[in-house]
């Protein structure tokens, strides 16, 4: 992107650089036969450095996506423990049974004494069918909110590193 647009504005000047030399003043003459050489090169300049222009402009610009820090996905070859989260009562305010449309899931990663373990937090949503309230299990408490590590993998990083040494 950056060197299409360096690109697109060393055109530009060039193009500017042609036209003020065909169409300015100038201080020296020349000859009607040098003149018309030299116009003919200007024009086929002028031409060129057009449709490298259009072709430039046209282009689809695609946009980057933003360069911002993605989380990858913790190892699969981990063993997985599954902690569901579901509301207190599947029985809405208004009486009705309320259906499950879906759930979040998360996943935490946990130490215990000579294994690495990942936490799969699964929280239910559950909506009434009559009066459309949807119904969730709260979030957890968590050392770190929206982190990772749970309290087991944040102790072992601790004592490894002010404990053993």
């Amino acid at each position: 992107l950056r060197f299409s647009d360096a690109k697109l504005a060393q055109l530009t000047h060039e193009m500017a650089v042609l036209k003020r030399w065909k169409f300015a003043a100038r201080s020296e003459k020349l000859g009607h036969e040098q003149q018309s050489l030299l116009d003919e090169a200007i024009d086929a300049d002028l031409a060129a450095i057009e449709l490298e222009l259009e072709r430039l402009s046209t282009e689809p610009k695609t946009k980057d996506a933003p360069n911002k820090p993605r989380r990858a996905p913790l190892p699969a070859n981990l063993p997985r423990v599954h902690v569901h989260h579901e509301p207190e009562s599947t029985v809405c305010g208004c009486g009705c049974e309320l259906k499950r449309i879906g759930e979040d899931v998360s996943e935490k990663l946990d130490y215990t004494p000579g294994v690495f373990t990942v936490e799969r937090h699964v929280r239910g949503k559950w909506v009434c069918a009559r009066c459309e309230t949807l119904t969730q299990a709260p979030v957890p408490a968590h050392v770190i909110d929206k982190g990772i590590p749970t309290a087991g993998l944040l102790a072992h990083v601790l004592v490894s590193k002010h404990g053993d040494h």
